[in-house]
């Protein structure tokens, strides 16, 4: 009589995942809920506010501060932080309006040289950061201040007028479904796409949420660490430079005086946009919802007749509710 083979143990079948692991986080989630609260909340305080024609205009008041942000959330992700960005912006502007008004320099090549200036200071922050070891926090006070001082005394402290048709370019408009929409918003959008896919689809993209998540041990791989901060640090610089052609193009001039608070728009549009301030976790297309959520804000405001105070007391409010939100939910993952 032949004898029975036992049958193999049945494998187990894979865990359900509960309803709650299912949806997405609270800091990815959490921005684009927060837009959609306040735009329903303004659209109910003035008829004006959903139109084409104020939408168009939020993208524009917000395309220089998104750009920036696209930088500082690259610095962020590595547990960094930037306030310098404003003011390099403010310097890159001044340096490429000068060179093609007062000393007749061609507008591509003052362009260039504006956006050179700009990743110059993004290598320094880098290079301070990975080779002398300071801190980000303390290396771009240092250097806001070093650029500040540069812009007031390369501009003479005065606005530069008339500069070239090329440099206002993009902030020129074109029809979409009977809206005019500017140039510039358009190439924030495919800075934001392209950043974006290359941080989540290339390895240097994962090197940089491996360096913001755990430095140390993303050395123990074999990874470079100092060059990706030094990478993350130009690039940045690089796309501060590109907002600083941005506001050229809005305003028309080179404005020694710009850059004050884009820093900390920039910072503000970050953290609402979910990206953790500790380094390893966000979106990129958070920072530009948070951009969004801070310029909704100060449009629905300003429609509404509110003061531009309380406009800052918001930003300032949300900023902690944001921060609030990342600590409790980094102690929850614990």
């Amino acid at each position: 009589m032949a004898t029975a083979v036992p049958s193999a143990p049945a494998p187990n079948p894979p865990a359900r995942l509960t309803l709650r692991e299912r949806l997405p986080s609270i800091g990815t989630l959490g921005p684009f809920v927060a837009l959609l609260l306040a735009c329903a909340f303004f659209a109910t305080r003035h008829e004006r506010f959903l139109t084409g024609e104020n939408f168009a205009l939020v993208l524009q008041q917000v395309m220089v501060v998104g750009v920036i942000a696209i930088g500082q959330t690259l610095v962020i992700l590595t547990a960094g932080i930037d306030l310098s960005c404003g003011m390099v912006m403010a310097l890159g502007g001044v340096v490429m309006a000068r060179l093609a008004t007062s000393m007749g320099i061609p507008a591509p090549a003052a362009i260039a040289a504006g956006i050179g200036v700009t990743t110059l200071f993004g290598a320094v922050n880098g290079l301070l950061v990975t080779r002398i070891r300071l801190p980000p926090f303390i290396v771009t006070l240092g250097t806001l201040n070093i650029a500040f001082a540069a812009t007031q005394l390369y501009s003479d402290a005065q606005t530069i007028t008339e500069v070239p048709p090329v440099m206002v370019a993009l902030g020129n408009t074109f029809p979409v479904a009977g809206t005019r929409v500017v140039y510039g918003v358009v190439l924030m959008l495919v800075l934001y796409l392209l950043a974006a896919v290359i941080l989540r689809q290339t390895a240097a993209g994962r090197h940089v949420y491996a360096v913001g998540n755990n430095p140390e041990a993303t050395r123990l791989l074999g990874i470079d660490t100092s060059r990706v901060l030094l990478a993350v640090y130009t690039l940045a610089g690089a796309l501060y430079g590109v907002a600083a052609l941005l506001s050229v193009a809005r305003t028309g001039v080179g404005d020694p005086n710009a850059g004050q608070t884009e820093n900390l728009d920039a910072i503000t549009a970050v953290v609402l946009g979910g990206t953790s301030l500790f380094g390893g976790r966000g979106l990129l297309l958070g920072s530009l919802v948070g951009a969004l959520i801070v310029g909704v804000f100060r449009n629905g405001l300003t429609l509404m007749g509110v003061s531009s105070v309380y406009q800052v007391l918001v930003t300032g409010v949300l900023v902690i509710l944001a921060v609030a939100t990342d600590q409790l939910s980094r102690r929850e993952g614990r």
